[in-house]
């Protein structure tokens, strides 16, 4: 199989970890305490807060070209839980994108928590990962990826789909935060 790069180390990028290690990928991690690396991986996983999408393209731009780049953020306003931070219509994907335009960038993880990562369910139905981006390759190399390590995934649409699904995520985060949602639970698709 191949090699995959996640940057950070955090809940999420555990268990994206766990997904592509099941499924029998290598997974070579960054984290900000790792001095400047060599990527390793031609799908790298940006599982950082959303302020750190800037320094990392600017940092390892030259290193992510040509390489599938996936944004897992929610840029929301961690200070109030009511808005998201980047222009209406727009998205974290969309700026990381113009950021890195020799990258094939996806939006794909935001919409599931670490726990239903981990597990491989929401609630009662099986987790199943959303991507949106605009290169239907770098797509399918992340399903496979994600179906490999025992989960679900769904083509959602273009890079333009990932505004929908940090909305999505916003909600979802919201509502566990208010303890109206279970960190194990959250927005599951049924088939």
């Amino acid at each position: 199989m191949s090699t995959i790069t996640i940057f950070g180390d955090g809940n999420m990028g555990t268990a994206i970890a766990g997904i592509a290690t099941t499924g029998g990928a290598t997974v070579q991690t960054i984290t900000t305490a790792t001095p400047p690396a060599t990527i390793e991986g031609d799908l790298v996983v940006l599982a950082v807060p959303y302020p750190a999408l800037a320094t990392i393209a600017a940092s390892y731009g030259p290193q992510l070209a040509g390489k599938v780049v996936v944004d897992i953020t929610n840029p929301l306003d961690f200070q109030t839980f009511d808005a998201l931070t980047v222009p209406a219509g727009s998205s974290a994907t969309a700026e990381l994108a113009e950021l890195l335009p020799e990258s094939k960038v996806l939006k794909a993880f935001n919409t599931t928590f670490a726990a239903t990562l981990a597990t491989g369910v929401t609630g009662s139905l099986p987790t199943t990962v959303l991507v949106a981006g605009d290169d239907t390759e770098a797509k399918q190399a992340l399903i496979g990826v994600v179906k490999a390590g025992g989960l679900d995934a769904l083509d959602v649409g273009s890079l333009k789909r990932a505004h929908e699904l940090e909305a999505l995520g916003f909600l979802q985060l919201t509502l566990a935060i208010a303890g109206s949602l279970p960190w194990t639970g959250g927005f599951a698709v049924a088939k």
